[in-house]
């Protein structure tokens, strides 16, 4: 029997909220830098920053901060959620 242990986030991931991760009239404009988390759910993914943009596409480094350990992934802005536009630095800072 192999038993799951649960990995302990280095970030509050909690604290965040909710927000549907798509709307299709989400207009993010990201740049590289930005801090994001993939929604619904910021605990699986964890919170990235954003490496390179392409049109739609960014290339988020996650850093395996998330319960799932991924590093890099590539998703569409619109699944996105901007940490700087939410004003959630508190979260992060809240260790």
């Amino acid at each position: 029997m192999s038993s799951l242990k649960k990995r302990r986030l280095s970030y509050r991931l909690d604290l965040l909220p909710v927000i549907l991760p798509f709307h299709r009239r989400a207009k993010n404009d990201l740049k590289m830098g930005d801090l994001v988390y993939y929604g619904p759910s910021p605990e699986y993914y964890g919170i990235g920053e954003v490496v390179q943009v392409e049109e739609k596409v960014c290339v988020v480094d996650f850093r395996g901060t998330g319960l799932m350990g991924i590093h890099k992934d590539e998703l569409l802005a619109s699944y996105l959620i901007p940490i700087h536009k939410l004003n959630l630095s508190r979260v992060l800072k809240s260790r």
